[in-house]
């Protein structure tokens, strides 16, 4: 099942912690630094709208 489809949403954090200058996003999880901050304490309905940032930047990626 996909992650974001879970109840309670799981993390998409992967420990692979190291934000990127140039796009703003982390490196493991494509979350910005607000929304990684914001994770703990917020409740599904905004952890499902991160996960589906999280799908739209996986999108635009070049994995080239």
């Amino acid at each position: 099942m996909n992650p974001e489809l879970q109840s309670p949403v799981p993390s998409p954090c992967i420990n692979l912690c190291q934000m990127d200058p140039v796009s703003g996003l982390c490196k493991g999880c494509l979350r910005t630094i607000d929304e990684i901050v914001a994770w703990g304490s917020a409740g599904d309905d905004y952890k499902r709208r991160v996960w589906t940032e999280i799908r739209r930047r996986e999108a635009e990626i070049d994995w080239g």
